[in-house]
C-alpha cells in the first residue's frame, strides 16, 4: 500500500498545487476585478488600484496564484505568496486577537502555510516546470558530444 501511495505522491502534489494555486488566484481576481463577490469589505466592489497593502497583496494573489496553478517557477511565487499572507496575518489580524480563529484570519494562515509547503515539495508531476526541465535536460544531453576517456 506504501509504496502505490508513494508512486502517486507527484501526482498528488501536482493536483495540490493546481488546486491551492487556483483558490489563491480567484482570491486576487476577485479583489482586483470585482468578480464572484469582489474585493473583502467593498461590497463588492473592487480596491482602488495601488493602495496599501490590500491591492499588492491581491497582485501577489493573482499572479502568485496564477504561476502555482501553473505549475511555473512554482518554490519562488510560493514563497513570494507565502511570505505576503505572512505580512497579512501579522499586520491585518493578529492586531484583533491572537488566535486565528478570533481574529478572521484562518484563510492567511492556511494559505501561508500552504504555500510554504509548496516551496519545499516543488510542483509535483503535471506542472510546466517538470515539462520544461524535462526539455532542458534533453536538449543539454542531444547538444552535448559524448566524452570519451583518452587512451594515452
Amino acid at each position: 500500500m506504501t509504496g502505490r501511495l508513494n508512486s502517486a505522491q507527484p501526482y498528488a502534489i501536482g493536483l495540490y498545487r493546481i488546486v491551492i494555486g487556483l483558490l489563491f488566484a480567484v482570491h486576487g481576481a476577485a479583489s482586483i476585478f470585482g468578480v464572484l463577490g469582489g474585493a473583502a469589505g467593498a461590497n463588492g466592489g473592487t480596491l482602488d488600484a495601488g493602495t496599501w497593502p490590500g491591492w499588492y497583496a491581491a497582485v501577489i494573489q493573482l499572479v502568485g496564484g496564477a504561476l502555482v496553478l501553473l505549475g511555473l517557477g512554482t518554490r519562488a511565487a510560493a514563497f513570494i505568496a507565502s511570505g505576503s499572507m505572512a505580512y497579512a496575518y501579522f499586520d491585518v489580524h493578529q492586531s484583533a486577537a491572537l488566535w486565528p480563529i478570533q481574529n478572521g484570519g484562518e484563510l492567511s494562515v492556511l494559505f501561508c502555510w500552504t504555500m510554504l509547503l509548496l516551496v519545499f515539495t516543488g510542483s509535483g508531476a503535471l506542472g510546466l516546470d517538470q515539462l520544461l526541465a524535462g526539455r532542458t535536460t534533453a536538449s543539454a544531453t542531444e547538444e552535448k558530444p559524448a566524452s570519451e576517456p583518452v587512451a594515452a
